[in-house]
């Protein structure tokens, strides 16, 4: 699921220049307090026994607190192609504004 993720909205990056991957410092400033948050909830939910991942579906790399590289991943790539896909929606319709209300 995350490369149909990256495949259906990174290409704005490239066709749209969007330009949400040469703002990394804003993007990370966007998407690392939610997905910290996230990440702990998770972390909480593996250790309290309420969330667990089935080893069929993961390849295998899990950090500590037993959480899989794709959660991780999952709680970054999701947001940045959301941004991708605001920011593309924003270069087309050039007459929305932020703020506009509209």
């Amino acid at each position: 699921m995350l490369l149909f993720t990256i495949a259906g909205s990174f290409w704005l990056e490239i066709v749209l220049k969007v330009g949400v991957l040469r703002r990394v410092k804003r993007a990370l400033l966007s998407i690392a307090p939610v997905a910290i948050c996230f990440i702990a909830w998770d972390l909480y939910a593996i250790h309290v026994g309420h969330w667990s991942f089935d080893k069929k579906q993961i390849i295998g790399l899990i950090f500590p607190g037993g959480i899989p590289l794709e959660e991780i991943l999952f709680f970054l790539i999701v947001p940045v192609a959301a941004l991708m896909t605001i920011e593309a929606v924003r270069s087309v319709k050039t007459h929305w504004q932020v703020g506009d209300g509209k």
